[in-house]
């Protein structure tokens, strides 16, 4: 399979040399905005390089594409690629907003192309484990998930991209809670009900949030919640899971969050506790997973893990929290569409103010 990458900025260099480990799988163009950016990843990948993306998505040499842009650009690029019989990854958030999410749905739909999700979290070990043992019963029945996920920013991140309401529709929750939400509707199933509170405590990128803390019920009415932050000062990645029998504790995910971990317990009264441990010890191998799977599911024909649906739903749930939180009230996630355009026209006006 050839694939070009467009974008070359941190996401694409992340995922760039994952490529190299498939012997099925050749790396031929990596693209940017700026050329001079593209070359720079190229000729450590040993590839072509290009300006922008066009050239990308209409050559006949490329099979796949994986959208490695600013939230503002994954539709129009994602659309294009798939227009052109190309398969692709598009990272996170799916599409700026639910309209955009729903149009790159509908063009997969309309051919024999796969659309995947950048939802690597899914591939970490100790997640893929926690949810196996919640299937087979070994903690009981679910009864609430809680999770904590932050890191603590860096000079000048109210100057990125990120924190630009032409480009993003949200901030640290749309960031990097969303993998948490994905997670959720992974384990437990659709999302129905949310409700929000959110602020900006620290960085000045209003009106987008550095903070969030999301109450979520899903349609089987086990609760969870979340809180994203971007004043976490020390990396933290946190995933709980109790159930009738006991829980599941996913701390780390490798890297700057330190060792990779599976704790799981059981419900014993007055009995010492005893928690099982296993620590996931190496780099971070969700990138390469995820990749492994986008393939097989290629090759296979069928939809991948964390597929266009997927990011859909989870942009919902995003933007129902976003409502809530501007309501003060309980907000169905069935709701949203209408409400998501309205999230966007008012961070837009406290932009221009």
């Amino acid at each position: 399979m050839r694939v070009a990458i467009i974008g070359a900025g941190l996401q694409g260099r992340r995922r760039a040399p994952v490529l190299t480990d498939f012997s099925d799988t050749k790396l031929t163009m990596v693209t940017a905005a700026r050329l001079e950016t593209a070359q720079l990843l190229a000729e450590k990948m040993n590839c072509e390089a290009g300006q922008g993306w066009e050239t990308a998505v209409r050559r006949d040499d490329i099979d796949a594409v994986v959208v490695c842009t600013p939230p503002d650009s994954h539709a129009r690029i994602s659309i294009a690629a798939m227009e052109h019989g190309k398969h692709v990854l598009c990272e996170k958030p799916l599409a700026r907003t639910v309209d955009e999410a729903e149009a790159m749905l509908r063009t997969a739909r309309a051919s024999p192309v796969r659309l995947k999700c950048g939802f690597n979290h899914r591939h970490h070990p100790a997640i893929q484990r926690a949810r196996k043992l919640m299937q087979e019963g070994a903690i009981g029945a679910p009864l609430f998930f809680r999770s904590r996920y932050g890191i603590c920013g860096r000079p000048g991140y109210e100057q990125e991209w990120r924190a630009d309401t032409r480009v993003v529709s949200g901030g640290q929750l749309m960031e990097q809670g969303i993998h948490v939400i994905d997670l959720f509707r992974w384990f437990v199933g659709d999302i129905q009900e949310v409700s929000a509170f959110t602020a900006t405590s620290h960085w000045q990128m209003q009106p987008l949030e550095d903070n969030a803390f999301v109450l979520l019920r899903a349609a089987t009415g086990v609760m969870a919640s979340l809180h994203s932050s971007l004043t976490q000062w020390k990396n933290l990645f946190s995933f709980e899971v109790f159930g009738e029998d006991g829980y599941l504790i996913v701390e780390g995910l490798g890297g700057g969050y330190g060792t990779e971990t599976l704790r799981r317990g059981k419900r014993a009264f007055g009995e010492p506790f005893q928690d099982e441990v296993v620590e996931f010890r190496g780099g971070d191998v969700s990138w390469h997973e995820e990749w492994k799977e986008f393939a097989a599911a290629i090759r296979d024909g069928r939809e991948p893990l964390g597929n266009g649906v997927d990011g859909l739903e989870a942009l919902k749930v995003v933007f129902a929290a976003y409502e809530s939180a501007k309501r003060r009230e309980v907000v169905s996630c069935q709701e949203i569409g209408r409400q998501a355009k309205d999230v966007l026209q008012a961070q837009s006006a406290r932009s221009a103010e």
